[in-house]
């Protein structure tokens, strides 16, 4: 009756053993973290105690009434309504592993689905105990300290420099075998280790391939590399034909959604491993994928070598032509599945074993956000200035209507530190940076700081200001892959010349539009304007007016991208 609990370290996780049946019943409970999964508990059933004041938000919580493993076990119990966010006892009982683990809000946390784990649990009420008060946790991952214990680093920035939202498409058919497919998961563990997952960098998910595609997990279910690895080990083999144009479809269709963790302006990839060939069409399944803004990388084993040859099928399943397709099978039999056939989106390996010194090349291509162009878009790949005329003619309530215009144009981009950007130039005799493409990241931030403008009144002198931005906003960024607009935005004559300043913007790469309003001279907005000039120069006698012209403007900076791409 007076055993204690027993930690143990094994393969760098620590597993909690709670005391044998015969003390259980009458022991007090063991306190635990926020943090504490059921698999660290390798008990049928045990009774523990959850601290108060854990972040609901921070809780993994992987299905509803019956809990993947992966899951906190106080998480698991606020969900399920045992106790509160003040803690409590909780009993926990082991049951066995399932598939299709639901999706459920309840009592402030939304649990996540989870297509297949090796274990379980589930909660009930526990019993109370004095050590509810005095009893010291015993952590998985941390050593005890008095004070709430927060997540495991890798659980929080991970790598900002790597923004994607990646599906590893793995090969499951009965082409590549069960040995081969274990050696295609470590690699692809130790891919997805050194991306750097975490909530501000990349996130991953995992679809399997074979006689019909299979979700494994979704890019929001995990956010640090552990979890990532114990979800890719518990992968099953499935076996049958590889479908993998099937299953590249359903990836681009059905898994970057919003509700399975998609983020706005970060690129989608899918890294589709072949590993023999496949037994339908990939390449209009990549044609597909690039209609849904996927980055398609395809990464091809060649032949097996000798000791490999074991490993390759099981006999059972793969007839000679299966085989011989096997050893014939390429990266070159591919061009039109890829994102662009140059080279970039290829990637091969000789082999499965030794196949470390292969994953750091692939993770940098992976890493390389200017080269996804398969995601690049009118939406995320400008830089958009706006000229905004501050002269005494306006007025303020003029001038109100002039940054509504501004915002509602601007708004409608995916403004990001990897996205479109967008800054402001206010002028009158004089010129003033509002603020510049690397001043703000986000839509909300450029959307506050462009109603906070303050207006400046005075002179007109366009072409000064021209010269100004070309200078000043856009020489900073003149090795940004994104493609330059500025929309000018004027009531008046300008006292200064606008045409060679123009000429001189359109010799730098910068579209120009031009917006005139009220006594603002045709042939002034024409010499501004890029060509062709009547889709690139518009007029309206009043500035209530300018709110129609807002759409002509975004289709014609969409027009001018999709131009400059081909």
């Amino acid at each position: 009756a007076g055993a204690s609990p027993r930690a143990f370290l094994f393969a760098g996780v620590c597993l909690l053993l709670l005391p044998g049946p015969a003390g259980s019943e009458g022991a007090a409970p063991i306190a635990i973290t926020c943090f504490t999964r059921g698999l660290d508990i390798r008990k049928e059933k045990a009774d523990v105690l959850c601290p108060g004041g854990c972040p609901l938000e921070e809780f993994s919580v992987y299905g509803n009434i019956v809990y993947a493993s992966v899951s906190s076990i106080c998480g698991a119990a606020v969900h399920r309504g045992v106790i509160s966010n003040s803690g409590g006892p909780v009993r926990v009982y082991s049951l066995p592993g399932r598939e299709n683990y639901s999706s459920v809000d309840a009592n402030g946390i939304q649990s996540q689905m989870l297509s297949r784990w090796s274990a379980s649990f589930t909660v009930t009420k526990g019993k109370s105990s004095t050590q509810e008060a005095t009893g010291q946790a015993v952590s998985t991952a941390h050593p005890p300290t008095g004070k709430r214990l927060k997540k495991t680093p890798e659980k929080k920035t991970g790598n900002k420099d790597c923004k994607a939202d990646i599906a590893f498409l793995i090969d499951g058919s009965f082409n590549i075998g069960q040995r081969r497919f274990n050696l295609q998961k470590n690699f692809v563990g130790k891919v997805a280790l050194m991306l750097g997952i975490g909530t501000e960098g990349p996130h991953v998910g995992l679809v399997q391939a074979s006689e019909h595609p299979k979700i494994e997990f979704y890019l929001k279910n995990f956010t640090s590399a552990k979890d990532v690895l114990f979800a890719i080990k518990e992968v099953g083999f499935r076996g049958g034909n590889s479908n993998t144009g099937k299953a590249l479809k359903h990836t681009a269709q059905k898994f970057f959604t919003v509700d399975a963790g998609v983020r706005k302006g970060i690129p989608k990839v899918v890294v589709v491993f072949i590993d023999g060939w496949p037994s339908d069409d990939i390449e209009e399944a990549g044609i597909v994928a690039r209609e849904f803004g996927v980055n398609v990388f395809i990464v091809s084993v060649a032949k097996p070598i000798p000791e490999e040859l074991g490993m390759v099928q099981d006999v059972t399943f793969c007839s000679t032509d299966c085989l011989l397709s096997i050893l014939t099978c390429n990266i070159q039999d591919f061009p039109q599945a890829v994102c662009r056939n140059n080279g970039f989106f290829s990637y091969h390996m000789p082999n499965w074993f030794g196949t470390t010194k292969y994953v750091k090349p692939l993770v940098q291509k992976l890493c390389t956000h200017e080269q996804m162009m398969c995601s690049k878009t009118c939406y995320n790949s400008v830089n958009i200035a706006f000229l905004i005329d501050g002269s005494s003619s306006v007025g303020d309530s003029n001038f109100r209507l002039m940054l509504e215009f501004v915002s509602n144009i601007a708004k409608t981009f995916e403004i990001s530190d990897i996205g479109a950007k967008i800054a402001a130039v206010q002028f009158t005799y004089d010129q003033r940076t509002e603020f510049s493409f690397t001043d703000y990241s986000t839509k909300e931030d450029v959307l506050a700081v462009i109603r906070n403008i303050r207006y400046m009144s005075g002179g007109t002198a366009t072409g000064d200001a021209i010269s100004f931005t070309v200078r000043n906003v856009f020489g900073p960024i003149r090795e940004s892959p994104n493609k330059n607009f500025l929309v000018i935005v004027t009531d008046g004559q300008s006292y200064d010349d606008v045409q060679g300043p123009a000429a001189a913007a359109h010799d730098a790469g910068i579209t120009i539009f031009s917006v005139g309003v009220a006594w603002a001279p045709l042939d002034d907005l024409k010499d501004m304007a890029s060509k062709p000039k009547e889709s690139h120069a518009f007029f309206t006698r009043e500035f209530t007016g300018l709110e129609p012209i807002v759409s002509d403007v975004i289709r014609g900076i969409c027009r001018d991208f999709l131009e400059s791409q081909q």
